[in-house]
């Protein structure tokens, strides 16, 4: 393989990737296959393009070419390959469980809105609502003659153990 097609490879897979973690599912599909199509199939980077377009045929809605992608890359020659061809194949193939709808969470699809609407709803700066500033409240006056003020010598104790605890140390050394 030529520099100018791995180059070309290189490119098409990392826009795949990038597409895929997107959410433009049909869009990495296609860098994919363009990427699949010119490396090649049984190098370790071809087998790392093949994974991705397995994960995006079933993202896109392609269960069957996923699988059968799946069982080609259990051949693969790396063994890394083949491993993870055969868990994604066996995940494919695994039964798919019954969800409840109330178990789901619906999600609106934003783009069905109009556009003043969309802006809207999409956090679009609205008009300042000027309030009443905010007073604080005033605290209510101590009475000195009902607190205890009278020294506990709590202080000094502490101090008097931090000096011995420092000469302690210092005679120590």
């Amino acid at each position: 393989m030529s520099q100018e097609s791995l180059e070309i490879v290189k490119t098409e897979y990392q826009a795949g990737k990038a597409a895929f973690e997107r959410g433009q599912y049909r869009q990495s599909v296609q860098c994919l296959e363009k990427a699949a199509a010119l490396v090649e199939r049984n190098s370790r980077l071809g087998g790392e393009v093949q994974i991705w377009l397995v994960t995006a045929y079933e993202a896109a809605g392609q269960r069957q070419e996923a699988i059968a992608l799946c069982t080609q890359l259990e051949h693969h020659p790396s063994y890394e390959t083949r491993k993870q061809g055969r868990r994604l194949r066996y995940i494919l193939e695994a039964p798919q469980l019954n969800r409840r709808p109330e178990w789901l969470t619906q999600i609106p699809d934003l783009a069905s809105l109009p556009d003043n609407a969309a802006e809207t709803r999409l956090g679009r700066a609205a008009a300042p609502v000027k309030s009443k500033p905010r007073s604080r409240p005033q605290p209510e006056p101590v009475d000195l003659s009902q607190v205890n003020t009278k020294d506990n010598l709590f202080i000094w104790v502490a101090l008097a153990a931090i000096a011995i605890t420092l000469v302690g140390l210092w005679w120590l050394s």
